[in-house]
């Protein structure tokens, strides 16, 4: 993957990238605090960055419990980079499942997978002529990867509040999924301290940073420039633009700008709304599947 140098218009000497308001840091407590009585942890992430939209500081508190990683919103990922991305998690022996919560089969998946892994501690007590009792399941991860969606497929109904941002969740509660499942919805927790600018900006253009703290510009010129270098087919198919090679983000969002009439009173571009436009193309998937992250020594590909 190409690194993006720091002359790109979307970098500058501003600090590096976070964001971990205090109700994050609160909650990361009371994980610390219940993680005894959990069984099993489903720790979700986006599958178009793997290991940035994982958690560090969540992965201490539960390292000792059993854990399946869901990559969730599949669809918007390369098959060439799940297919990647399933090879180093077997190489890792961690569970894990490629999923789109949105897809009708996804919660029978993750159920099935559940079962698989809590398999050993349920015959337990069966041979000791007890009925098992529900699995406890902590449902961990950061901001706007799917978790409550995840939780209202399982469970069938709107148990736990949704939307299309991060930070909708703010408080944990406890959910009943028949005989077998009890599940602890958490808020979306950040890492206190992102490592690289990179990953900041993976992490904004995925959502799980609010736009408002580096801004929708910056954010859409991130996105316009690493789509333009891995695969500005993409955009130009998306946009209506003319076959030829940008100079940088600036001139992809002008060309957006003026192909779909996104203009001001006096017909110059008006960025804040091809950012806009941009940015809910991207995250909806509408522009295309993309990977902003594979393993070590292994190239993108178109």
């Amino acid at each position: 993957m190409e690194a993006i140098t720091k002359t790109d218009s979307y970098h500058s000497q501003t600090p590096r990238i976070n964001w971990y308001p205090g109700h994050m840091a609160k909650a990361l407590r009371k994980v610390s605090e219940r993680i005894k009585m959990v069984d099993l942890v489903l720790e979700v992430r986006d599958a178009r960055a793997p290991l940035a939209t994982g958690n560090e500081s969540l992965a201490k508190l539960v390292m000792n419990k059993k854990r399946l990683v869901i990559l969730n919103k599949s669809r918007l990922a390369t098959p060439h980079s799940v297919k990647i991305w399933k090879d180093w998690f077997r190489s890792q022996e961690i569970p894990f499942l490629f999923i789109d919560a949105l897809e009708k089969q996804s919660p029978k998946l993750i159920l099935s997978q559940a079962r698989e892994i809590m398999k050993e501690k349920v015959q337990r007590f069966v041979e000791k002529g007890y009925r098992p009792p529900p699995t406890r399941t902590l449902v961990v991860g950061i901001p706007n990867t799917g978790k409550s969606t995840i939780i209202n497929r399982l469970v069938g109904r709107q148990a736990v509040e949704t939307g299309d941002r991060p930070g909708i969740t703010q408080t944990q509660q406890w959910i009943i999924l028949g005989k077998e499942f009890e599940l602890l919805d958490t808020p979306g927790i950040m890492p206190p301290r992102i490592d690289t600018d990179e990953e900041g900006y993976w992490l904004c253009a995925l959502y799980a940073i609010k736009d408002s703290i580096i801004g929708k510009e910056r954010v859409a010129s991130y996105v316009i420039d690493f789509l333009n270098k891995t695969d500005n087919t993409l955009l130009k198919e998306k946009y209506h633009l003319e076959d030829r090679e940008f100079v940088n983000s600036q001139d992809v969002l002008e060309s957006i700008g003026i192909k779909n009439k996104l203009l001001k009173a006096k017909g110059s571009v008006d960025l804040k709304k091809v950012s806009d436009r941009v940015l809910t193309d991207f995250r909806k998937g509408s522009i295309g599947q993309c990977c902003f992250q594979l393993p070590e020594g292994n190239p993108p590909s178109k």
